[in-house]
């Protein structure tokens, strides 16, 4: 392993800056014109049209002063700081079941105007935990039990916290980030494998034994959620209502969209227009060729993160790297596909782009440490020209 480096830093990766910058910016304006006509005339938030947009702003505000701080510190500190950070979003973890239900699940901890939602920083943390973890580990790491299992005790944790909220769709992106950052950092793939029938099997065997326990127990609004993704008609009016509307603003947006600010659905249809549903919005306002260009944008940034993390010398930098990509990717993935009827609803955001506080600050702390791994690349060019 490389020794931490001394001496001058060098810059950070410019263009994944702007990139992010430029996401979130668009986010903005599109929680704007997704949120500005229902919150001008519902006196629930004060018939202020910029309710979201000011939250937003704020976040995005306070993100991107996080995202500078992080990115002057050296990536290598992270490798200890981690542990506190993580410690804390396992407290909020648990404490947030403690909570009242908001839609259904304890995810969020409401502090005065405000609420917190712990599982967006634990995936953070989790990333950071993996990493420091694998590169201290090295060879051993391929050994089941004295690698891999111990290092799978947390995130076992933490996404089994995250289920009993309950937050499916969370804790998937979860796994799947942790299963990358395990074959990346060398694990053992028959290991991998093994230990992810295993837990399918037992989470499987639970549902069972719960399902025989209770046998009124139909799955409730998630269960629906899978019903209505094979047949959003059967019932139209309830667990297919979302997706239907989803699907009209797909529709209406036709090739080159209604313009921005004119979605139809966005006007009291279309639940949740602002947040997990902002994708949907974006083709009706777009159309068909905007919401292509997005994509585009979309995986020339993520491409852009992958390339700092495979530049950086240091095991550590890239799994974190890694880590990142596959967390924004997954979850990316899953927001866009299921309100285009292509998976299941899960309820996740749109990484940068949708509404939501805790999502946005933790993306642009986790790009503040992406950005700081870049800087250490950086360097050695300087060095290699220097010399």
């Amino acid at each position: 392993m490389n020794a931490p480096a001394t001496g001058r830093r060098g810059t950070p990766d410019f263009l994944l800056l702007i990139l992010t910058l430029i996401l979130v910016g668009f986010g903005i304006v599109m929680v704007f014109s997704a949120s500005s006509s229902m919150t001008a005339v519902m006196e629930r938030f004060g018939n202020d049209p910029l309710y979201f947009t000011r939250r937003q702003l704020m976040f995005a505000g306070v993100g991107t002063v996080m995202m500078l701080i992080l990115m002057n510190i050296r990536y290598e500190r992270y490798k200890v700081w981690f542990a506190p950070f993580l410690l804390v979003t396992l407290v909020l973890l648990v404490a947030v079941l403690f909570t009242g239900e908001i839609n259904g699940a304890r995810s969020w901890i409401v502090v005065g105007p405000f609420s917190i939602q712990p599982t967006e920083f634990a995936k953070i943390a989790l990333i950071l935990y993996l990493a420091a973890i694998i590169s201290r580990k090295q060879e051993k790491f391929r050994e089941f039990k004295r690698g891999l299992l111990p290092a799978l005790l947390v995130p076992g944790l933490v996404a089994g916290l995250i289920l009993v909220q309950p937050d499916p769709g969370s804790a998937a992106v979860l796994v799947a980030a942790v299963a990358v950052i395990l074959v990346v950092g060398g694990a053992n793939l028959l290991h991998v494998a093994l230990t992810g029938l295993a837990l399918a099997g037992a989470g499987g065997l639970a549902l069972g034994v719960y399902m025989l326990l209770n046998p009124g127990f139909d799955g409730g609004f998630r269960m629906s959620r899978l019903t209505a993704f094979r047949d959003p008609f059967a019932d139209a009016q309830g667990a297919g209502y979302q997706l239907l509307r989803s699907l009209e603003a797909f529709g209406h947006g036709g090739l080159t969209g209604t313009g921005l600010g004119n979605s139809v659905q966005k006007l009291f249809y279309l639940p949740y227009a602002y947040n997990d549903f902002i994708y949907a919005v974006i083709a009706e306002e777009l159309g068909f060729i905007g919401a292509s260009m997005f994509i585009l944008f979309y995986l020339f940034f993520l491409w852009r993160m992958l390339v700092v993390a495979l530049r950086c010398p240091d095991l550590f930098g890239t799994l974190v790297g890694v880590g990142m990509v596959t967390l924004v990717a997954v979850q990316a993935l899953v927001n866009m596909g299921g309100v285009s009827g292509a998976i299941p609803i899960t309820g996740v955001t749109l990484p940068f782009v949708s509404y939501g506080g805790s999502s946005l600050l933790s993306l642009m702390m986790g790009m503040g440490v992406l950005l700081s791994i870049s800087r250490e690349y950086n360097r050695l060019q300087g060095q290699d020209k220097s010399s």
